[in-house]
């Protein structure tokens, strides 16, 4: 049985860009529900003073997230202009592929940093 992968990045949005973010954001969230039917849950978090977004991607596993990397990769670059990434968290096992289209968009949307954290101990409950 293959594990979940979470993916998490943080980014801060540039000035003067929060409203453009926001609707690019919504475009991108309903492009993921209607074309990835494998994602488990993908959401977007603003802090309080809507200077960061964080987003939340989990999948059931490595193959959900690369074809999330494939299908919406054309979305990314649209974000150039609104963010500054500055980290992606990986949590469990990431196929060498789908790390370095991690590593692309960070590289593409700021330069962040990326770090990949394996799977100590726990359960899920995904079913």
């Amino acid at each position: 049985m293959s594990e979940p992968l979470i993916i998490i990045d943080s980014s801060r949005i540039r000035e003067g860009k929060f409203e453009d973010l926001l609707e690019a954001m919504n475009r991108l969230e309903a492009f993921v529900e209607a074309n990835e039917p494998r994602m488990i849950t993908y959401r977007v978090y603003l802090d309080p003073g809507n200077t960061t977004v964080t987003v939340l991607q989990i999948h059931p596993d490595t193959a959900s997230a690369e074809n999330h990397m494939q299908v919406a990769a054309t979305a990314f670059s649209g974000f150039g202009d609104l963010i500054w990434m500055s980290r992606i968290d990986v949590y469990g096992e990431a196929s060498p592929s789908l790390l370095a289209r991690l590593r692309a968009k960070a590289s593409m949307l700021g330069g962040g940093s990326m770090m990949v954290h394996h799977l100590h101990m726990g359960f899920h409950r995904f079913r």
